[in-house]
């Protein structure tokens, strides 16, 4: 990112953003940050309460009031993705970005040991859903002046290695899918990212480290800033490639 770069008021002004996995911890910074930046955020997920526990937060900041969307990425077919983005259409006429901030990880495990429910359900929630929600919202995407998909990597290093499972193996697809989406979009007015955050305190990162006292690392506020530059129109700069911020923050 650029240096000293921080969300600017009105930086997202008048773009409809949908985030998937507002209820998670990354998903709900972003949603809040995106509105923040004077967007209109489309919030999805699958528990309801949750949702509106979140809109009521992103009313609180004022600016233009959220959209409640329940999406359970597990069980949506085909129909739902495509419901969500006529309603987009009907409603707002335009969609500007996708942040897939949803991911499934349920416990480290040898693959011998996988439960197969479990490793379908990660491929289902962090690769397939991705690209039928993507695909779905690409006539869309791809009609605003200037709009942006991001992607959320995992350090590849760590997730190669033993445990990791059907998520260090859906996080490996997620990495090849952008790279194709980028290959297939590199000069349209639809950009494709990827952020690879800092460690942060999230369910999932509670999970996977036994050991840590996760309530030590940061809120991912730092990633959620770091979303908002690459939906903003300066994100154009970084086009097809990874925003790593392991480092910088």
């Amino acid at each position: 990112m650029p240096e000293g770069w921080a969300p600017a008021p009105g930086s997202l002004a008048g773009r409809v953003i949908v985030v998937t996995g507002a209820t998670g911890g990354l998903g709900g910074e972003t949603a809040k940050a995106v509105a923040r930046a004077g967007a209109t955020v489309v919030i999805t997920g699958r528990k309801v309460r949750s949702l509106e526990k979140l809109y009521d937060e992103v009313v609180a900041l004022g600016g233009a009031e959220p959209v409640i969307h329940p999406l359970d990425l597990e069980s949506a077919t085909p129909n739902d993705y495509a419901a969500l983005a006529d309603g987009l259409e009907k409603e707002f006429g335009r969609l500007d970005g996708v942040v897939h901030a949803a991911a499934h990880f349920n416990e480290l495990t040898p693959i011998a040991m996988h439960k197969p429910d479990d490793w379908l359900r990660a491929m289902q929630v962090n690769v397939s859903a991705p690209f039928a929600l993507t695909q779905a919202c690409m006539p869309l995407l791809t009609k605003a002046d200037d709009s942006a998909v991001v992607f959320v990597f995992d350090d590849a290093d760590l997730v190669s290695r033993a445990h990791w499972g059907g998520y260090g193996v859906s996080k490996a697809a997620v990495e090849r899918m952008a790279a194709v989406l980028h290959a297939e979009n590199g000069k349209g007015s639809m950009r494709v990212h990827a952020l690879l955050p800092a460690p942060m305190r999230t369910a999932l990162r509670r999970a996977a480290y036994y050991g840590e006292n996760t309530l030590e690392r940061p809120l991912p506020t730092a990633s959620a800033e770091a979303i908002v530059y690459l939906l903003s129109g300066a994100g154009a700069d970084a086009r097809g490639a990874v925003l790593d911020i392991r480092n910088t923050h």
